[in-house]
């Protein structure tokens, strides 16, 4: 007995030192660009890392790099442990790196130099930013921007001199409206200034609300959103500015009443017919004249201008060159393209040929080119400053000017079309409705200005803005994404299974082609695409069914795909934007005056929209149908996470408030509405532990299995077969959140269901859509049948190689057929077109592939040796 005690002491012994001895992830940064700034988001298993103190970055020699580490959320309530944290460096002279991580691991603390920031919120105050040689005010009341900004070029403390920019009074930031009256010209104010999550020594960020006022009465008031990073040591500054349309689309008849498809009552309900043909619908009431942020800049004169710019057609430019310019007046970069507006029919390639029609025009450049840089450096004696705007020319229309007295970045030029909401149609139908909901709708756009000395190279503002422009991509190995298990059992992407590997990988660069040949471009349009091909054309936005986002993020974890992370970052801003409902919000008392009468005001203001963070339904346009069950927070929140974009939690939080109303009442709680509202809440519970979204969607799981008793076993009523992944994927995450055994035995005995009875009234979308259901079970039980019937049905998912080089070389005509030749995806057997085929867009490919795969590939890893 003593002897077993002793053997038994020292392997409980040896697993603790095992326990306790540092772990190593190893990080990758793709694009590398030494200096750059670098965020990256990793999970943790559970029970792995209980302390973001106890986290150290290391290069490869085990040099210790400075980084500040962020607790983003936690396993919790089912254990205290990390589940995701950011960790923010400045990239090295070499990669990759190293995490070390444990109990004993320790990492230095005193930052020389560290960021400060002095955030004063009484009435007239504002905040200060100190990162070392930049210092800037932003100030509550009016400008809307940057209030003051001073570069210590020489290094000697802050003087009068060193002031090298100020806003404009009421117009660092514009939203400028026109419509039959005129112009209204916008006046902003910034109402509050906060730290947001990630401030600290090395990396500070600022979230700055205000809105845009205008003199007519008529115009309805515009929120806007600005979040600013700023870095220590560092004369730049990263912005992301949100801006809100509140305006009036278009001038169609209203009627009062509710559309049948979101009705909150079953009183007033139009008649779709008696809006036909009224031609207001077509015809553009508030149209955006211009967008932008300005500075007034203290360089000195004269100034001059440098810009860049491609040569060579739009798909394919050359080398960047450069080009210099005195104002006269004004220095001009200006992207455009084929009708900025996107008001449909597009203008899009043909199968065999691209389109032209995208225009660049610089400043002393005496002719048009197809591609600018997308950046503009303004620089006199004293100084100068640079500015760029990401996604220059895939958001087009864009404009960089600067003269002596201003320098403006448009994020819609007043030179080129205001930009309107109508619609495409007065009869047509959009997803079964005839309406206009472009009110509410935003769009963030980011940029970068780099404040530097009169002597900087123009090699080192290019560098510098690249950082923002270009920027660099940090990942770990996939397998450890994969064996964190934040998203359950899936595998990362490897050569062992290439014929199911291929149907993922051809599929989503399918789409990343047909991206950048239609083009899928365009200020509201960039991050999206279409989802039905048919005859070589594309037909209808996919405005994110079924979080197409998501898709992207886990394809980025699975491979470490920089063009991943970047097209999933695009489709999740576009997405939460564009795609969703933000305006009129509820008010909000943050109680940060000393009156007591403001809670009292507070109380009188009058509520939002009811529609408040629902999502759009595929359409020839954005914002012309809505529908109750098409929003998805998967894809926000893994921005969030993976990539430390605040905003993403911002919008899934209206997402998540809206279900707290209850505004459909038992509708909201049936069907797919149900089971993709747990899918959601246990996300934004995950991410927010707020307890009102606990309790809701505690409350929502224990209908889910109550109707489960009632179908017999069934998870999902017949009318919504593809929403499997819905169900199984939402009821896991909330059972790994909770450990509950009643949902485990809730998930086991829908597994048997559809294994019995295979879901088939939507053909492959339901049926497919079973199988990580099935999965589920496997996992819950080991019931070979489970894994068995998944691997039959996932044999239609295997695809054959297609040629070397396709995708570089072929039209889209030819790839098309190449890919449907490797398939072996079904046709309808009901003479419907068979919209899950490989060549069709992304909707459809959320119910029978991205939410399946990879969780079948982790099981046939380990059962297929």
């Amino acid at each position: 007995m003593r002897r077993w005690s002793v053997f038994l002491l020292t392997g409980l012994l040896s697993g603790l030192s095992q326990a306790q001895a540092p772990q190593e992830i190893s990080l990758h940064v793709e694009a590398h660009r030494p200096g750059a700034p670098v965020l990256v988001g990793l999970p943790f298993p559970r029970g792995a890392l209980y302390s973001p103190d106890h986290v150290r970055l290391e290069d490869r020699e085990g040099r210790e790099v400075p980084a500040q580490v962020t607790e983003v959320t936690t396993w919790e309530p089912a254990d205290s442990s990390l589940k995701w944290i950011w960790v923010f460096f400045f990239a090295g002279s070499e990669a990759p790196y190293r995490l070390v991580y444990g109990p004993h691991v320790r990492r230095t603390l005193l930052f020389t130099p560290r960021v400060t920031v002095v955030n004063n919120q009484r009435e007239g105050g504002g905040a200060e930013v100190t990162t070392g040689p930049l210092r800037f005010v932003v100030a509550k009341g009016s400008g809307g921007f940057l209030k003051e900004v001073w570069l210590d070029a020489e290094g000697d403390g802050f003087e009068e001199d060193d002031r090298i920019a100020t806003g404009p009074e009421g117009r660092g930031s514009f939203l400028d409206l026109l419509d039959d009256l005129g112009p209204d010209s916008s006046e902003a104010v910034i109402l509050r200034i906060t730290k947001a999550r990630g401030t600290g020594p090395l990396h500070a960020v600022l979230k700055i609300e205000g809105e845009y006022r205008y003199h007519r009465p008529d115009n309805n008031p515009s929120p806007f959103v600005t979040y600013l990073h700023a870095y220590a040591g560092q004369p730049y500054v990263r912005v992301l500015h949100t801006i809100t349309y509140t305006g009036n689309p278009d001038k169609h008849r209203r009627l009062s009443g509710q559309y049948a498809l979101i009705a909150t009552s079953a009183d007033s309900i139009l008649d779709e017919e008696q809006l036909r043909g009224d031609p207001g619908w077509t015809q553009p009431d508030d149209r955006m004249a211009g967008v932008g942020l300005a500075l007034v800049p203290h360089v000195g004169e004269p100034v001059r201008c440098m810009a860049g710019y491609f040569e060579g057609p739009w798909w394919q430019p050359g080398p960047e060159r450069l080009q210099e310019s005195t104002p006269a007046p004004v220095c001009r970069v200006l992207q455009s393209g084929p009708d900025p507006t996107r008001m449909p029919p597009l203008p899009n390639s043909t199968p065999d040929r691209r389109l032209e029609g995208f225009t660049a025009q610089l400043s002393g450049l005496d002719r048009p080119v197809a591609r600018a840089a997308g950046w503009l450096d303004l620089r006199g004696p004293r100084g100068g400053i640079a500015w760029g705007i990401r996604f220059f020319f895939e958001e087009y229309p864009k404009a960089l000017e600067g003269s002596a007295a201003r320098l403006t970045a448009y994020l819609w030029p007043p030179t080129v079309e205001p930009m309107q909401f109508a619609r495409w149609s007065a009869d047509e139908l959009d997803g079964g409705m005839l309406g206009n909901f472009a009110q509410g709708l935003t769009k963030t756009t980011e940029l970068v200005l780099f404040f530097h000395g009169p002597e900087v190279s123009i090699d080192s503002v290019r560098q510098v803005l690249g950082y923002v422009l270009d920027p660099p991509v940090a990942h770990a190995d996939p397998a450890w994404y994969a064996g964190s298990l934040v998203y359950g059992r899936l595998a990362p992407a490897s050569e062992r299974f290439p014929e199911f590997e291929r149907g993922l990988a051809y599929k989503f660069a399918w789409w990343r082609f047909n991206q950048r040949w239609e083009p899928w471009y365009g200020m509201f349009d960039f991050g999206d695409g279409l989802t039905y091909y048919f005859n070589g054309d594309w037909f209808m936005w996919n405005n994110n069914e079924p979080a197409v986002d998501f898709m992207w993020w886990l394809h980025f974890m699975r491979t470490g795909s920089r063009a991943a992370y970047l097209t999933a970052e695009a489709a999740s801003r576009h997405t939460m934007d564009v795609d969703n409902i933000h305006w009129p919000a509820d008010p909000v008392y943050h109680g940060e005056t000393n009156s007591a009468l403001d809670y009292w005001r507070y109380r009188e203001q009058p509520k939002g929209t009811p529609y408040l963070g629902i999502g759009r339904r595929h359409g020839r346009q954005h914002w012309t149908a809505l529908l109750s069950a098409h929003v998805w927070v998967q894809g926000w929140l893994a921005a969030y996470y993976l990539a430390g974009y605040h905003r993403g939690l911002d919008v899934a939080r209206l997402t998540g408030e809206t279900y707290l109303k209850r505004i459909w009442g038992a509708h909201d709680l049936r069907g797919r509405r149900l089971y993709l509202s747990v899918w959601n809440l246990a996300e934004l519970w995950d991410a927010t532990k707020d307890p009102r979204y606990e309790a809701e969607l505690r409350d929502r799981v224990r209908l889910m299995l109550r109707l489960q008793e009632e179908q017999g076993g069934n998870l999902v009523v017949d009318r919504y077969g593809y929403a499997q992944v819905y169900a199984s994927h939402g009821l896991y995450r909330y059972w790994q959140l909770t450990g509950d055994p009643q949902v485990r035995q809730a998930l086991v005995r829908h597994a048997r269901y559809v294994r019995d009875v295979p879901p088939l009234n939507h053909e492959m979308e339901s049926y497919l859509s079973s199988i990580h259901s099935l999965l589920v079970g496997y996992e819950f039980t080991g019931e070979a049948s489970f894994l068995e019937e998944a691997l039959r049905r996932a044999e239609v998912l295997k695809t054959d190689a297609l040629p070397e080089e396709a995708f570089s070389r072929m039209t889209q005509r030819e790839l098309a057929g190449a890919l449907e030749a490797v398939s072996h995806l079904p046709e309808s057997e009901r003479g419907r077109p068979a919209i899950w085929k490989m060549t069709q867009g992304l909707r459809t490919f959320g119910w029978t592939h991205a939410f399946n795969v990879p969780w079948l590939l982790y099981w046939l890893e380990r059962t297929q040796r």
